[in-house]
């Protein structure tokens, strides 16, 4: 059901009515209609093989939509590769589809390493970097589709322009209040310190947590997200950092950090095998804190 509501979502206001108008100067009944929405619609690709030859090959279902095209319809298209002559990963995958089948098709790539963040999506159910995933040694069906949540631009490409917008709000830099010393070149932190941002900084930002996280699903106008709340933490608890106050003060209310449930999906979908649940764990918190020590300081 939630993934029928998000393919609606992913279709311009002026696409449905299009779709709508069609489907009714032709006569089909708005019975039918619903069935275009469908999250199982799909095409196949003419490869010019034949049953026997698909048989021995690895079948891969790519979600396809081009919001700017009226006429287009989101689908998911078959295609078919040999796996001895492609690579291990779904990215391996779809560079072949891209190069040697369907040019048209869209996705973000860049690194292949897994610390660019470009190729995040879903494959066979979960988030993931395409870089990092394997491909099934098998030829059964997978399933490649854009990240849960965002608005999609064509294909796999999704609009993380909010997502980029909530990073920038929090800050993500040193800021400190006093200058530097006559002749000091760094801010020094002890190994102790250092050790704290274990887990944190390498963080590629690729969304992947954000996107499977239900409370972001609910409210992501509002809930900055996991990734962005644990980069949050990250500054909150840097001991070079000197607005540990004003950034624990910015996060907090509204829904910004309180739509976080601890529920752990986050951590479960994180590539990079990092705990965003336990970072917004502590820097809830700290938040508590200051909050309990500003209301003492004004009388309440």
């Amino acid at each position: 059901m939630f993934t029928t509501r998000l393919l609606a979502r992913t279709l311009p206001r002026y696409t449905r009515l299009s779709m709508a108008t069609k489907a009714m100067s032709t006569g089909v009944g708005l019975s039918d209609f619903p069935d275009l929405l469908k999250v199982n619609y799909h095409e196949e690709f003419d490869q010019g093989l034949t049953e026997a030859e698909k048989a021995k090959m690895k079948r891969i279902d790519i979600y396809r939509s081009n919001p700017s095209d009226p006429e287009d319809i989101p689908k998911y298209v078959s295609y078919y590769i040999n796996r001895d002559e492609c690579g291990p990963m779904f990215l391996d995958a779809l560079i072949k589809v891209k190069d040697e089948i369907d040019p048209t098709l869209s996705f973000r790539r860049s690194c292949r390493e897994g610390i660019c963040g470009s190729c995040a999506m879903n494959m066979d159910g979960r988030h993931h970097l395409a870089c990092l995933c394997s491909l099934p040694d098998n030829n059964e069906k997978s399933v490649i589709s854009p990240l849960m949540g965002m608005f999609v631009l064509k294909d796999l490409v999704v609009d993380m322009t909010h997502f980029y917008a909530q990073y920038k709000s929090i800050d993500p830099y040193l800021k400190r209040k006093t200058p530097k010393k006559e002749g000091e070149k760094e801010y020094f932190q002890s190994i102790e310190d250092r050790k704290k941002l274990d887990g944190l900084y390498e963080c590629v930002l690729c969304a992947c947590c954000t996107t499977s996280c239900p409370s972001y699903w609910w409210h992501p106008q509002e809930y900055l997200g996991p990734a962005v709340l644990m980069q949050a933490y990250r500054w909150v608890i840097d001991s070079r950092d000197e607005y540990t106050e004003e950034r624990l003060e910015a996060i907090g209310g509204d829904m910004k950090l309180d739509e976080c449930y601890q529920i752990g999906i986050c951590s479960l979908a994180c590539p990079k095998h990092l705990n965003p649940r336990e970072a917004l764990s502590n820097l809830k918190d700290l938040y508590l804190e200051h909050k309990e020590k500003k209301e003492a300081e004004e009388g309440f």
